[in-house]
């Protein structure tokens, strides 16, 4: 896919069908649907499909028209949702939901690969104690930009969990990285904190 180019998403016909229930169910006008990748995880991506209400467009996202429904999708994941197909599997109240179809390598950026499995091999497991994880968004030029989740979200000590953990890993990994961006809303989180389980 190059640079520009709109990426080939396909639906299937009962995805189409059913999310066009949930669009008209809708209470308020719904201008579309948001496609993003929010992570990538065990080999395989996590995507996120979410419905987008009239004047909740996000700027500078593109717009595909697939299957009669409008998509918007984050600029930089383009390239990686490119020949995705979504389908709607119904299984019964517990097992519904969507599924991804994704071909794509989960990185293409080499720089990208090795900070990912510095993030899989040390700081994921470190964080993983205090419910927390982190997630690689993209490298662009000689900067990494990433987003904090579970109790890393939020959290009092996440700058200190990012300069002194998190920097030094992709530092270490990828040497030509000279700045590290966390775009996590840290205001968001409704249960930032991590809490041990209840026996």
């Amino acid at each position: 896919m190059n640079a520009g180019q709109i990426p080939a998403i396909r639906f299937t016909p009962a995805a189409v069908a059913k999310l066009t229930e949930v669009k008209q169910y809708n209470r308020h006008p719904v201008a579309g649907l948001r496609l993003q990748i929010v992570g990538r995880s065990g080999g395989e991506f996590q995507h996120v499909l979410s419905l987008v209400e009239d004047g909740g467009q996000v700027q500078g996202d593109l717009v595909v028209e697939s299957g009669g429904i409008r998509l918007f999708i984050e600029l930089r994941n383009a390239k990686y949702l490119d020949g995705v197909e979504i389908d709607y599997e119904d299984g019964g109240p517990a097992v519904s939901g969507l599924k991804y179809t994704n071909p794509n390598p989960l990185w293409f950026d080499e720089r990208e690969l090795k900070i990912q499995d510095a993030f899989d091999r040390e700081i994921n497991p470190a964080i993983a104690g205090h419910g927390g994880y982190v997630n690689l968004l993209a490298v662009e030029g000689t900067t990494a930009f990433v987003e904090l989740g579970g109790g890393c979200q939020g959290c009092g000590m996440a700058d200190v969990t990012l300069k002194q953990g998190i920097e030094v890993a992709i530092r270490e990994a990828v040497p030509s990285i000279d700045r590290v961006v966390d775009q996590t809303d840290h205001a968001s989180g409704e249960n930032p904190y991590f809490q041990p389980a209840k026996k």
